[in-house]
């Protein structure tokens, strides 16, 4: 899927960025703390989330004011909750949405119940997430609230480390466990946070949230609610999703594996979309069929951008024309389907990932003829269908290990080099390197025989 068009919508003096996509009943995301709408499609396993639930919904995201591509704020003004309640308005009217479920993250669940109460007539249903009514001082009513104490001092981090990997690694300890190892997901979070908001920002921000207490607005939400948190969540405890739910009429819990307050990691975000397709649309997915084996080849020149310059543009389209062409007779030949195309970039897919081998080592030699060199990157795991297309994580690790690729070398995955084993198929380890924005490390082998 494309990157949306970001948009801007007025909200009394303050414009607020919102992005609108998908097909079906509208569906509002409120983020939790801060936020940045161009930066979340630059995780893959967070854009896939979203690109999923764009097969049965109209998505509109947005930024809150203050944060990320909205309007900044004076730190001496900061929005109530109201207010970014209002915001929440001033979107759906700018992108004709009149009626909509509401998908509130952390954060963003009082914000979403406060709009329900304010305008059920707006309200179609709220979804929540790792959600809570109250966020400071614990009380017997309440015992899972933080400590004044304890938000004081990460408001005092947020001041002295905003952005680091020391400040990120230590939120992970609480917000995703699961990811504190990972020196990808740090590096893309800690530009997340950077770019959603200022040090001071955030720490304003944060301040502002300590105050949120809705306890006594919970039986006032009188839509279809369903409410969701992981058992193990470490930001919010499980027991804050019963509190909530158990306060709003007819709400529904449904308790989810894991221990990630982030709701896009640890493995458990297709078992997430499934609930919110469910509540959606009233049918539990199949997904099985839409997902499937495959390896996954991709293909670009190298240096093309000054190979065109050189040749012109009669010149470039014709190289390009006699590439496309060699690059299409090896799929052929190797029972290759083409995917995709995108400048001089091939994306094909293969029920063998031996033939992909040998057709990306086909194609290099074919081109070369042609005064040219591709580099490909081959990897094999399981593709889903969405929005009718091959995607999912397998295909961005793909796409990403053929960056890794040098002039004229086909790179694959350990996967692909376990699996050909006994086929005659010759590698040299290219060593152990990170995949942006893939989790983990990853070992590649570059093809020296076929």
């Amino acid at each position: 899927m494309d990157l949306p068009e970001t948009r801007y919508a007025r909200s009394g003096d303050v414009n607020i960025a919102y992005q609108v996509f998908g097909q079906g009943p509208d569906l509002v995301h409120v983020p939790g703390w801060v936020s940045n709408i161009d930066v979340m499609w630059q995780h893959p396993t967070l854009a896939s989330f979203f690109e999923r639930v764009a097969t049965f919904s109209r998505v509109i995201l947005f930024d809150k004011r203050g944060t990320g591509l909205s309007d900044r704020v004076p730190l001496t003004e900061l929005p109530t909750l109201e207010q970014r309640m209002d915001d929440v308005r001033a979107v759906m009217d700018a992108a004709g949405s009149e009626r909509a479920i509401l998908f509130g993250h952390s954060e963003g669940g009082p914000m979403c119940l406060l709009f329900a109460a304010t305008y059920p007539q707006r309200t179609n249903a709220l979804i929540l997430y790792g959600t809570y009514a109250k966020r400071q001082d614990p009380d017997a009513d309440y015992p899972w609230a933080p400590s004044s104490s304890a938000q004081q001092a990460r408001i005092e981090r947020i001041h002295q480390m905003w952005g680091t990997d020391e400040f990120v690694r230590g939120v992970l300890e609480t917000l995703g466990p699961s990811a504190v190892e990972d020196p990808a997901f740090r590096r893309w979070l800690s530009a997340y946070y950077r770019s959603g908001a200022s040090p001071a920002a955030a720490a304003a921000l944060a301040n502002m949230n300590r105050d949120i207490d809705i306890r006594y607005i919970l039986s006032a939400a009188k839509v279809p609610t369903l409410v969701l948190g992981r058992v193990g969540d470490r930001s919010t405890r499980i027991e804050e999703q019963y509190y909530v739910a158990s306060r709003i009429p007819g709400a529904r819990l449904v308790e989810l594996p894991g221990q990630d307050h982030i709701f896009w990691i640890g493995g458990g975000e297709e078992s997430l979309a499934d609930e919110i397709e469910e509540f959606v649309t009233g049918v539990r997915p199949g997904r099985d069929a839409d997902r499937f084996l495959a390896t996954i080849l991709f293909t670009d020149i190298v240096s093309g951008t000054e190979k065109a310059a050189a040749l012109g543009d009669r010149g470039w389209q014709r190289l390009v024309e006699q590439h496309h062409a060699a690059i299409r007779a090896g799929l052929r030949r190797f029972r290759g389907t083409e995917i995709d195309t995108a400048g001089d970039g091939f994306f094909a897919s293969f029920d063998g990932p031996a033939r992909a081998v040998r057709c990306a080592t086909a194609s290099r030699d074919a081109v070369r003829l042609l005064g040219i060199d591709i580099r490909a990157g081959v990897h094999t795991g399981e593709c889903e269908v969405i929005a009718g297309k091959v995607g999912g994580l397998s295909v961005i690790i793909g796409a990403r290990v053929k960056e890794q690729a040098g002039p004229g070398e086909v790179l694959v995955s350990n996967t692909v080099k376990d699996l050909v084993a006994g086929s005659g198929i010759a590698f040299a380890d290219r060593g152990v390197c990170s995949l942006k924005g893939v989790p983990g490390e990853w070992r590649l082998y570059a093809v020296t025989k076929t």
